[in-house]
Order: C-alpha cells, then sequence, then structure tokens
C-alpha cells in the first residue's frame, strides 16, 4: 500500500516532504486565521456554548501545541512562552470553566501562534525529517498539521452554535449525479484493518492487523434528511421501544424532538440552521448533527443496526479484486474536489451520489467527508496498540463512553482524514458534524 508521507531517502525526498510540510502547515494556519478573523474581539472570548471553548482560547492552544512540540522537542530551541502551558493545557481546564481563566486576548493569542510559527520554519528548514521516531517521515510536523486541523473543525462547529449574522461563506454544495441508494454486500473474510506505513496515521489508527468480518449488507449511502423525517414523522421520538433505556432517559432529559438545528415552521415545513442562515430542508443531504442514540434508535426503527468499525473499515478499504487496504475508498492516491466533500470547501454536506468517484470498490458511496459516521463499536485499542508519542492522545480515552466515528466531515481537513483515521465522542454529542449508515446482517441463505 502507498504511503502518503514517505520517510525521505535523499535531498530529493527531504525537499519534497519539507515542501508537502510547509503546504499543509500554512493551509490549517490560513483556516485558523479565517476562523478566527471574522468575528470581532467580543464574539471571539465570548463562549457560545458550554460544551466548547472560547474561539480565542484553541487560537492560542494551537500555538502552544506547536510550540512544545516542534520548537522545543524537535527544534530543541528555548520556550517562546512557558509560562502559558499549563493554562492551555487541555487536560487541566474543562472546556465549560475555560472562560474563567486568565486567557491571552486576541491580540496577544494571535502575536504568539505567529512568533511560534516564524520559528518552526526554522526548525523545518533545519530537521533531517529521520533519526527517531518523533520526525521520521515528519511526524511531529504531520501531528501538529493534524491537530490545528482538528481545532479548526471544533471552531467550525462553535460558529454553527453561535448565533447572529453568517459571517462565513462557502461554495455551493454538488447535487447528485449517479443515484446511490439501497445495499451493498460486503462478502465474508478478512482484511487488513489499520495501518503500520502510513507514516502520518496517529497512535489509533496501528498497528496494522488482520480482522475476520462475517458477512453484511450496508447501505451505499448515508440516511438522508429525507428518510430521518420519515422517523421523525412516524413519531419515532415519541416511541420508548425504538430508544435504549440510556437513549429514552437522554432524549427524555434533553427534550429531543429532531436533530439539532432543525426546525418546523407554523406550516409544518421543517428548515435547517446552516452557520446562521436558515435555509429549507434538503432531502438528499445526509442527515447530520444527530448524536449516537438518535442514530441507533432510527436503525431500530428502520429494522436495522449501526456497522461496526470494522465493517466501515471494510467496506471503505478492501479491494476484492487485489485483497489489499486502500488508503481511501477510492484508492491510495489524496482526496481531490472530485472524489469527497473536505476541508470546508461547502459548509454542509453534498446530496448523496454527488461523488462517484469517490466509491468503494464495492459500490459503496461518501464513506469519506460529508458527514462523521457513528457506528457500534466502543473506542478500543488495537492488538498491540502503543502509545505515541503521549499517552492523552488515545489512551487515556480506551474504555470510557465513547463510541467511534468513521470517514470525516465537511468540515475535515484531508491531512486529517483517511480511511484508517478514527474518532470518538459520547453518544449524546451532537454540535459535531455527525450522521451515520445503517447495516444489517445477512439472511440465511443470502448470498454473500
Amino acid at each position: 500500500m502507498t504511503t502518503q508521507y514517505p520517510a525521505p531517502t535523499d535531498s530529493s525526498g527531504s525537499e519534497q516532504l519539507r515542501d508537502r510540510i510547509a503546504d499543509v502547515l500554512t493551509r490549517a494556519r490560513q483556516r485558523t486565521l479565517t476562523l478566527t478573523g471574522c468575528i470581532d474581539e467580543a464574539e471571539l472570548v465570548a463562549q457560545h456554548s458550554r460544551l466548547m471553548s472560547p474561539l480565542v482560547w484553541d487560537l492560542a492552544h494551537i500555538g502552544n501545541q506547536e510550540e512544545l512540540w516542534l520548537v522545543r522537542d524537535v527544534g530543541s530551541r528555548e520556550p517562546v512562552r512557558a509560562d502559558l502551558d499549563e493554562l492551555y493545557d487541555a487536560f487541566k481546564h474543562a472546556r465549560a470553566n475555560r472562560p474563567q481563566l486568565p486567557l491571552l486576548d486576541p491580540t496577544q493569542a494571535r502575536d504568539y501562534a505567529a512568533v511560534v510559527r516564524e520559528k518552526v520554519w526554522d526548525v523545518l528548514e533545519c530537521s533531517e525529517l529521520q533519526g527517531r521516531p518523533l520526525i521520521d517521515g515528519g511526524f511531529a510536523f504531520g501531528m501538529i498539521a493534524q491537530h490545528e486541523q482538528q481545532h479548526d473543525e471544533t471552531m467550525l462547529a462553535t460558529h454553527q452554535l453561535r448565533t447572529g449574522a453568517a459571517v462565513l461563506s462557502g461554495a455551493a454544495v454538488p447535487t447528485a449525479s449517479v443515484p446511490a441508494a439501497g445495499e451493498i454486500v460486503i462478502p465474508a473474510g478478512e482484511f487488513t484493518m489499520g495501518t503500520s506505513t502510513d507514516a502520518w496515521a496517529l497512535d489509533n489508527e496501528r498497528p496494522a492487523h488482520r480482522v475476520s468480518v462475517p458477512g453484511f449488507a450496508i447501505d451505499a449511502a448515508p440516511v438522508t434528511n429525507e428518510q430521518y423525517l420519515a422517523f421523525v414523522d412516524d413519531g419515532g421520538y415519541d416511541r420508548p421501544e425504538l430508544w435504549s433505556v440510556r437513549g429514552w432517559a437522554h432524549r427524555t432529559e434533553a427534550g429531543l424532538v429532531a436533530p439539532q438545528f432543525w426546525e418546523r415552521d407554523p406550516a409544518g415545513h421543517w428548515w435547517r440552521r446552516v452557520f446562521g442562515v436558515m435555509a429549507p430542508l434538503r432531502p438528499h443531504q445526509p442527515v447530520v448533527h444527530v448524536c449516537w442514540f438518535e442514530a441507533e434508535a432510527y436503525a431500530n426503527w428502520a429494522g436495522k443496526r449501526l456497522p461496526t468499525e470494522a465493517e466501515w473499515e471494510k467496506a471503505a478499504r478492501f479491494d476484492p479484486a487485489t485483497g489489499a487496504s486502500r488508503r481511501f475508498p477510492w484508492g491510495d492516491t489524496d482526496p481531490e474536489v472530485r472524489t469527497a466533500n473536505l476541508g470546508q470547501r461547502h459548509l454542509e454536506p453534498a446530496e448523496v451520489g454527488a461523488y462517484p468517484a469517490g466509491a468503494s470498490p464495492a459500490g459503496v458511496h461518501q464513506l469519506i467527508g460529508d458527514v462523521w459516521e457513528w457506528t457500534a463499536s466502543s473506542f478500543e485499542p488495537y492488538p498491540g496498540f502503543r502509545a505515541f508519542p503521549y499517552k492523552e492522545y488515545s489512551e487515556v480515552f480506551f474504555g470510557g463512553d465513547y463510541r467511534v466515528l468513521r470517514g470525516g466531515s465537511f468540515g475535515t481537513d484531508p491531512v486529517a482524514c483517511r480511511g484508517t483515521f478514527r474518532n470518538w465522542d459520547h453518544p449524546i454529542r451532537r454540535q459535531i458534524f455527525a450522521g451515520f449508515r445503517l447495516a444489517r446482517d445477512l439472511r440465511p441463505g443470502e448470498a454473500e
């Protein structure tokens, strides 16, 4: 399988890798500045939801992580602001409490991040990008680019939660170009799950290991607004038999009646708020902003279930012609505009069937981009897992009350999305750009 960021073997390879690192770091910073530069200082320091940090905290935290790993560790440079380490340690301060901290103001946060980035350019120029695991293949730089983009997606979710006039814009999403409905049967058998070769894969994606998966059927596309509306109209939120005990308790306590940001007008028409703009519900888009419990209830209503994480990855990566696991459903090449809705190019999911070039060999559509997809699986380590380079990225979350999400969303950057990438969150979370698709066991006698 082709690796995305091969370790350099000569000066030419080193320079090519250095250029790619510069590109992904620059792209991440441009996005960060867009997300923090489109609102005034009062909104930057405000907390738009107790689930989220003030945007100014994310900005300085991005700079602090870059300083810790690239300036101090990789570059062995003197600290820029060691006094900020505890203040911007995500594990020391819950999001709900961060507005009360003595945070840098917006100007100070921008200046701090800029100073750190200037030092990083010098570190990148001097680094040989090999010689120890942290820098082999530019791993530390790739990790930091992914970290910034992950926070950018979090900041994008904060923008969706804020009230007030729209401040973001994006290109119109593509409409369907091919049918993408029904089910796809994935035959039983082993496949290689995870990776041991992708140089920028994070620790929870490793190591590659063989997994045997019974035959199953999976939907060709994510569940759409139109399909989900049928569940709503059929009283899905008022039928406890469709919900787990925990799910029904949460649905009752939270007063859930529809996906987050859906509103019904007096005439009975449904609308959805999209970054400050009210728009009619688009029937053929994947449903978004539903929690795991809602996805589970819908699956019960539809007589199906959520796919396991292994089923999702096999549907996304397994190539029956070669027996190999691809990096992406369409192959080993990086995402393109024609293969997936990623990178905040659009501000919402595209219609199902809009990316035929991104389909898997089996014919499963839009596994990458558009919406994160809830799976049935809890977040656990792979056999042979080793925390790297720090336990707080993955290990401390294993065994907790988390469900795995796969595939990325329209707000995920390509550097932080691949067929092996694993996301996770609590089953009650709805502010993330999450939807789902369904799967089922094969019936007796059904051809595999």
